[in-house]
């Protein structure tokens, strides 16, 4: 049976309607068939009480586009802190760059 995009796109968590999948350290954020998706890999994290919280976080807008070398699949480099202001800022660079 087959599964339509939108059921496949519920099995993983979703910000801003687009998927976030994590391997990790590692984040990426939007759809791989898309020809831009957000890379978040976190640095270094802190103790708060009983869980890890991010500290530092790398962001890098990457093409997906295979045929590509690896330096230049790399469109934007920023390192922020925390994981929500880096998911946060990581969203709109990848809104503005579909939107060309």
């Amino acid at each position: 049976m087959g599964e339509t995009s939108k059921e496949q796109a519920s099995e993983f968590l979703t910000y801003k309607g687009k998927p976030l999948v994590r391997c990790g350290k590692t984040i990426y954020y939007g759809n791989m068939s898309d020809p831009y998706v957000v890379c978040l890999t976190v640095k270094s994290e802190k103790k708060l009480k009983d869980i890890s919280v991010s500290e530092q976080v790398l962001m890098q807008l990457i093409s997906t586009d295979e045929n590509a070398s690896p330096r230049d699949r790399i469109l934007k480099k920023s390192e922020k802190q925390g994981l929500f202001t880096a998911l946060d800022l990581g969203a709109v660079w990848l809104e503005r760059e579909l939107k060309k």
